[in-house]
Formats: structure tokens, sequence, C-alpha cells
């Protein structure tokens, strides 16, 4: 594991992920990337009159919401989601400082009781948006552990506790680690992968899934 970490920051270096400019907008787009491309999104966050904020989302009626953000797919549940979440966020009085101060196994399950709200996506709001050290498992590096072969353990769970067990509980580390992953699953080890000048490529032992 430390030697694929070593080669992937190698070749993208600190990707200062995620792409958002403030703690909410992070939120906002841990929200919409669910089952859906990062493109998508960012049409979504197009529609908003600048940077998504607390106040727009809690003032905008629901269909309305929906309508912002319909190019990120299932937008019904998704401005359920996004206003469940940003009642969340105001009981912290929008304060990403005072979220911050809470212990972090009780954000995670203040998360997880959230509608809409499953692991992988309170995982990337604690980590991108609250720098919490909170490794983000999702279908690049499940796909990663299948190909390199990583022995993780089962299901979610299984899969984060082998990473956070044999890791530093490093916000910089995990995100200079599941960034990368990502990147180099859309650039190499798709579902088709393009193995040419993949970083991984000595180590992959790629099944035909």
């Amino acid at each position: 594991m430390a030697s694929i970490h070593r080669r992937l920051e190698a070749r993208y270096g600190d990707l200062g992920w995620w792409p958002a400019d403030t703690p909410y907008a992070v939120m906002v787009g841990a929200v919409l990337t669910q089952n859906t491309a990062w493109r998508n999104v960012e049409r979504a966050l197009a529609n908003f009159d600048g940077p998504p904020t607390p106040a727009v989302v809690r003032d905008l009626p629901l269909d309305q919401l929906a309508a912002v953000i319909r190019p990120a797919g299932f937008c019904n549940q998704k401005a359920v989601c996004l206003k469940t979440l940003t009642a969340w966020f105001e009981g912290y009085g929008d304060d990403p400082a005072a979220v911050r101060r809470q212990p972090l196994a009780r954000l995670r399950s203040e998360l997880l009781a959230l509608r809409g709200i499953g692991p992988e996506t309170a995982d990337s709001i604690l980590l991108y948006a609250f720098g919490r050290p909170s490794f983000v498992i999702d279908a690049y590096t499940l796909r990663l552990c299948r190909r390199h072969p990583i022995p993780v353990g089962p299901g979610y769970a299984g899969a984060q506790a082998h990473f956070q067990d044999r890791l530093p509980r490093s916000v910089r580390l995990y995100n200079n680690f599941h960034a990368p992953i990502v990147i180099n699953a859309k650039e190499h080890c798709r579902k088709q992968p393009l193995c040419q000048d993949c970083p991984l490529h000595d180590s992959c032992r790629r099944l035909d899934d």
C-alpha cells in the first residue's frame, strides 16, 4: 500500500482536493456527485448565482432547488438531502470551526443519520470540508484494491478499516492518497483500463472485471 501511495503521489503531486472554494460548497458537491459524473455536478453548481451558500439553499423552495440541481440527476432526492444537510450545518451556526471542534465519531454518526447521506458522502464531507481524518472509500478505491490487489475486508467498513489501520491518521495523507486514486482511475484504471503510462502498471494484476 505504501508503494502504491508513493507512486501515485510522485505522479500527481499534492492535488489540493476537493475542487470547491468553501467547506459548504464541498458539502453540496459531495451530495450532488452521488451517482453521476463530476461534469454534471459542475453544470448544477453553475446554476447557482455564485458559490452555493447555506442561506441560498435554505431560502429556495424545494421544487426550485431541485430545478437548480437537475443536471446532477436524482434532483428531487438530492434537494431533500441538501435541505437536511443544511439544517444540520445550521445547528452549528453555519460555522466550519464549530463543526471541527466536535469529535470525529460524533460528526460521522450525525451525518450518517441524515437522509441521503451514506458512508462515502459522509467521509467526503468530513475529510474535504472539515479536514477530519476519515478515509473515503469509493468505486475507484475498490477497483484499485481488486486489481493490485489490496486484501481489504468486506463492505465499506471493512475496506475503510484496512486503510485506516495501516496508515497514519493524517488529513494530508488521506487527501493525497484518495484524490490521486480517483484521478488515476479516470485517466488509466477505468473499467476498460488504459494501462500505457499508468504509474501502477507494474503492480497491477487486473482481472476481467
